[in-house]
């Protein structure tokens, strides 16, 4: 597959949607989905996506860690469009104003949800670019 649709996989077994995922990626044709570079630290960078996350209407934090840099969202769904898992990954070098967050979204069931997975994270990239720069 070439850029936009390399990151994206769906599957289905017995005729039953199996749901799919989408992953940022620097070969993407759409630069508002690949991962996003800033200027800080990322302990900072961290701290609002963090805050962004538990802000935004129909979404929850399921975990966040810090130190191993991972934050796990959920992006609450409906009935043909169940809900989707949205992994953060943050690094960088401590204490330099240098961070990479990439971001990979899984759902399971509904209708194929290769557009919903991309959407999803364009949805929250979108917003932590504008916090972040």
């Amino acid at each position: 597959m070439s850029g936009a649709s390399s990151g994206i996989t769906g599957a289905r077994a017995g005729g039953q949607a199996m749901g799919g995922s989408f992953s940022t990626s620097d070969e993407d044709r759409n630069p508002e989905l690949r991962p996003i570079r800033a200027a800080q630290r990322k302990e900072e960078v961290w701290a609002e996506a963090l805050s962004l996350a538990g802000d935004l209407p129909g979404w929850r934090v399921l975990s966040a860690d810090e130190a191993r840099g991972e934050l796990v969202c959920e992006r609450a769904g409906g009935w043909l469009a169940p809900a989707s898992r949205i992994t953060l990954t943050f690094e960088g070098p401590a204490g330099i104003p240098s961070t990479t967050v990439h971001a990979r979204s899984q759902s399971r069931g509904g209708l194929p949800g290769l557009a919903r997975d991309r959407a999803r994270v364009l949805e929250l990239l979108a917003l932590l670019r504008r916090r972040v720069g």
